[in-house]
């Protein structure tokens, strides 16, 4: 059988085969875009910072003024059994909440019940452990990110046509991945990504003013401080990541993405380098012994 009828998905109240699962066609998430969402991973049986990941999704919850008919307790029950049920150690886990259908398939939210779903897939990655060497082609694109003041990527929203469009620009010109620049061309995020470019003994992240607030980020920030690694924040301009000895992406989902090239100009020697390596390893250790990790019930 197919991983869509093997693996369950969470519904609304019901726990389901994901070949199964449905979503209504009148469900503001599908018409507008109009919902939150957020993404974890799990390895080795371990839920990497659950709750941390649920705080955020309740706080975009709550920046959306949806409302949610679970509980943070509630919720967390329902993620448990979703990668208890699917059992691999290894997972992707995401959870969608959109306002839901309203009486009327109109803008309007009045009247919308909330629509909650959770499901897992096997692990995916862009680069898998073992092929930290392969390194990417990123493009800094013309697209530049959705500002804050008009939709604010702290909550961590559906709206992602304008990560897409940049995406696609960016794979048009032959790059594996995006990297965007805000309105008043600074260095923001790359798609579902955050950046990092090291030089001069430190590494450099983008201001908390308008990209999302990743938890792997702040995972970054924890192990370069274990390792001796000064980090700061501030604003970034794409010379700033030409001229860096180093530069990579992380995510929950993509793990540490380093960066061999970008607009055509090799970073440092155009491998990956030893930062990128030990924050990796460290990364990856973190996820393998359980560190900030919830257990649950394997299969495997």
């Amino acid at each position: 059988m197919s991983p869509e009828k093997e693996w369950i998905a969470y519904v609304n109240g019901e726990y389901v085969p994901q070949s199964e699962a449905k979503v209504s066609i009148f469900d503001h998430g599908f018409l507008y875009g109009d919902g939150v969402f957020d993404t974890w991973c799990t390895w080795n049986g371990y839920v990497f910072h659950l709750d941390r990941h649920i705080d955020r999704l309740y706080r975009s919850i709550h920046a959306f003024q949806m409302d949610m008919p679970l509980t943070k307790a509630q919720f967390r029950k329902v993620v448990i059994k979703v990668v208890e049920t699917n059992g691999a150690k290894n997972q992707y886990l995401k959870a969608i909440v959109s306002r839901g259908v309203g009486p009327r398939p109109l803008l309007s939210p009045i009247g919308c019940k909330t629509t909650v779903v959770v499901f897992s897939r096997p692990y995916l990655r862009l680069v898998e452990p073992g092929q930290e060497d392969k390194m990417i082609k990123a493009k800094i694109t013309s697209l530049r990110r959705t500002p804050a003041q008009c939709l604010d990527p702290k909550a961590k929203n559906l709206n992602y046509a304008n990560l897409v469009l940049a995406k696609i620009e960016a794979m048009n010109a032959g790059a594996d991945e995006a990297i965007l620049l805000d309105i008043e061309g600074f260095v923001n995020e790359a798609p579902g990504y955050n950046v990092f470019a090291y030089r001069d003994g430190a590494l450099f992240t983008p201001l908390a003013e308008n990209i999302l607030l990743g938890v792997t980020r702040d995972t970054v920030f924890e192990i370069a401080e274990k390792e001796g690694i000064p980090t700061r924040a501030e604003r970034l301009i794409p010379y700033d990541l030409y001229t860096a000895d180093e530069v990579f992406l992380c995510s929950t989902a993509g793990g540490i993405v380093p960066v061999g090239e970008i607009d055509g100009r090799k970073i440092g020697d155009g491998k990956a380098g030893p930062i990128a390596k030990k924050i990796n390893q460290r990364y990856l250790e973190m996820l393998e012994k359980g560190v900030h990790g919830t257990k649950y019930r394997t299969k495997e």
